[in-house]
């Protein structure tokens, strides 16, 4: 369906441009030009199948593309087809009833999404947030030792040297703060009843703080363990400084991992360890990230994660 000839035209000159009505074409059994010859201009074409494998197979013929669109409300067909897509294009868009209205259509490319694909269609991730900028730079692997590593990259290295001194770090301005400057808190006892009051006080009931018989019979556990949560907010009363001073707020918690149970009767300390600091333009504040381990009365790791907080620029501590 369409006009071979172009049609007629509401402006424009048709001797001194290429122009071309949206066209329809339907493939024979068999065609290999819909698969090798890629028109850009107002054409699709049918390809008939009988079954979703034979149309997965049919799209992978193109070597490669930019962008899929699996039109269905079946999840059993949509999982089936997206991942028979999956290694031939770089995006698929997947239309039913709940969000056709909203969506952006085929092939739109928009800062947030990857657009670019395997093989015949570049290899490559031309778009997509950072992946974007990614391909304009180069990277290099540094080999070194943690010390060297947290100099050159300007981000402190587990194993690299730690900076003691009498000066909490929350004292510090961020103008004041320096990579690896470390806080060493004190050993904190996890009681009983610690943990009873902290599943009361929260409502985190589950076995493993609150029936001794069944949390023994955990393989992970033995019996009853301190949650998590208490354990960082024990660890965090060990290391924040209470006073007003630059330390504005802590904004966040990222890669938190627990390694080791706290039971009754185990001491935890935790060494907080200044990692990344990161002005902010135009601010009168920046931000940092610190390594914070926990660890138990053996030495154990118990908990590990990076603390996030913004920290003044400048601090007076006589103007407050």
């Amino acid at each position: 369906a369409g006009d071979l000839a172009g049609g007629p035209l509401l402006d424009g000159d048709a001797t001194r441009g290429a122009f071309m009505t949206p066209l329809l074409l339907r493939a024979r059994p068999g065609a290999t030009e819909p698969h090798e010859v890629e028109p850009f201009g107002p054409v699709s074409t049918v390809l008939t199948y009988d079954t979703l494998d034979e149309a997965v197979a049919l799209a992978a013929r193109g070597r490669g593309s930019l962008v899929a669109s699996v039109v269905t409300h079946d999840p059993e067909v949509a999982r089936s087809v997206v991942l028979g897509l999956a290694p031939w294009h770089g995006r698929v868009l997947v239309l039913d009833r709940d969000d056709a209205a909203e969506s952006t259509g085929h092939g739109s490319p928009l800062p947030v999404l990857v657009h670019g694909g395997p093989g015949r269609a570049g290899g490559g991730e031309e778009l997509g947030g950072v992946r974007g900028v990614l391909h304009h730079m180069q990277r290099t692997a540094v080999q070194a030792s943690p010390d060297l590593l947290t100099a050159v990259t300007g981000r402190w290295t587990t194993g690299a040297a730690r900076i003691d001194s009498d000066v909490h770090p929350f004292r510090k301005s961020l103008a004041e703060l320096r990579i690896g400057d470390t806080i060493a808190s004190p050993p904190r006892t996890v009681s009983l009843d610690d943990i009873e009051h902290f599943a009361e006080f929260t409502g985190d009931t589950f076995y493993a703080h609150t029936d001794p018989e069944a949390a023994a019979r955990n393989p992970l556990f033995g019996g009853i363990v301190a949650h998590g949560y208490l354990v960082v907010s024990l660890a965090a009363g060990l290391f924040v400084d209470p006073a007003p001073g630059p330390v504005l707020a802590n904004f966040g918690v990222d890669a938190l991992r627990f390694l080791t149970p706290v039971k009754a009767g185990d001491a935890i300390a935790v060494t907080l360890t200044v990692k990344q600091i990161t002005p902010r333009s135009g601010a009168g504040h920046g931000e940092v990230r610190w390594d914070a381990v926990v660890t138990n009365q053996e030495g154990r790791a118990v908990a590990t994660y990076d603390v996030l907080t913004l920290v003044a620029k400048t601090w007076d501590e006589n103007a407050r």
